[in-house]
């Protein structure tokens, strides 16, 4: 039996709440949902790129409702969530890019922080059993021992605006599980306490679609395709690179052992690669087995902005409570993200032909 499978027998017929579906990782998202028969509303603003997944593989078609709107917004956010009725919500709606959070801190923190409380108001006033999967990051953690792989009981903190709220929403989910979630709690009423919450912390997530700004394949996809150089802040930066679907397979493994009641006190899991992560110049260097002509320099940060040089994430946990692993080395994630946007560019395929041929090959 393929992953797909176990994931359709606990997805399919089930209603699910995706805040960010216009996003990188809440388009593929979607779509794996909607091919495992899921009812996926998706709660979102506009897709912020152009190209983007969100449109290029016609989402929007392929979902039960599309609903566009700020997750700052309680009232409205609310009101979606109870006609939704869901079973299950992924909240992936965040200002996700570090660089950005220097240049708007205010929005970061009130999308990042705020969004998430009014997301968990909302989950409060539920009367279903329901799970919910907050997505955080691998930067919520501080940022106090570098070389070693991040576990999910190390201290949280955060040097930029973007770290520090992805740590602060760890905070308030923690808060709002022990004082709501919780049956064993005064606080708890008979709706919240059928509520189980959960965060997901994932590395670099790599793969087609991808076309944000400050990150290294989009980056280089635009560099290659335009002819131009590369410049290159950090080539020696180690980082987690995984695939988009094996970072989304233990977020639906995780809200699946959840639904089922089979995990009573876990609620944080890291997502990431198997073994160290591989540096900013390695993964160029196999990009350009598929971009022959990609050029490359490294240019240092002339803003001179703090960025961490070594970044990697423990994941024993996630394999043994849920027995996920991934399934593609960092190696096949860059060359089939690669192929992806060659495929699509080239007209081979579009861009939703590519992400479910991805999907099959990866469920089986």
């Amino acid at each position: 039996m393929s992953c797909l499978d176990n994931f359709a027998a606990v997805f399919r017929g089930k209603r699910v709440f995706i805040t960010g579906h216009t996003g990188f990782k809440g388009s593929w998202l979607s779509l794996w949902l909607d091919r495992l028969g899921a009812q996926v509303w998706g709660y979102s603003l506009k897709p912020e790129t152009k190209p983007n997944n969100f449109n290029l593989a016609d989402i929007k078609g392929h979902i039960s409702n599309h609903i566009e709107a700020d997750v700052c917004n309680y009232t409205n956010i609310a009101l979606k969530i109870r006609e939704a009725s869901p079973d299950f919500i992924f909240h992936l709606a965040a200002q996700p890019l570090v660089r950005r959070s220097y240049k708007q801190p205010f929005q970061t923190i009130t999308t990042n922080v705020m969004g998430t409380v009014n997301l968990l108001e909302a989950v409060r006033e539920l009367n279903r059993n329901c799970v919910v999967l907050i997505v955080t990051t691998d930067k919520c953690y501080e940022d106090i021992h570098p070389g070693l792989s991040y576990v999910e009981t190390d201290r949280l903190g955060g040097f930029d605006p973007y770290s520090a709220s992805k740590a602060a929403a760890e905070l308030v989910t923690a808060s709002y599980n022990s004082s709501f979630f919780n049956e064993s709690c005064h606080l708890s009423n008979k709706r919240a306490a059928r509520v189980r919450v959960a965060t997901v912390r994932a590395g670099n997530v790599i793969g087609g679609g991808d076309w944000s700004e400050d990150r290294l394949i989009p980056d280089a996809w635009r560099a290659w395709t335009s002819e131009k150089t590369l410049s290159v802040r950090q080539p020696d930066a180690i980082r987690p690179w995984q695939h988009v679907l094996d970072c989304l397979s233990g977020y639906l493994a995780f809200a699946a052992k959840l639904y089922k009641n089979e995990l009573c006190d876990c609620h944080k899991l890291n997502f990431g690669p198997d073994g160290p992560g591989l540096k900013v110049c390695d993964v160029l260097n196999l990009l350009k087995d598929e971009w022959k002509e990609l050029k490359w320099q490294s240019t240092g940060d002339p803003e001179n902005l703090h960025e961490t040089t070594t970044l990697t994430l423990d994941c024993t946990l996630a394999r043994k409570v849920l027995g996920w692993r991934p399934r593609w080395s960092t190696h096949e994630a860059v060359h089939r993200t690669a192929w992806w946007y060659n495929a699509v560019n080239c007209k081979m395929m579009t861009a939703y032909d590519a992400c479910i041929k991805d999907i099959e090959d990866y469920g089986n």
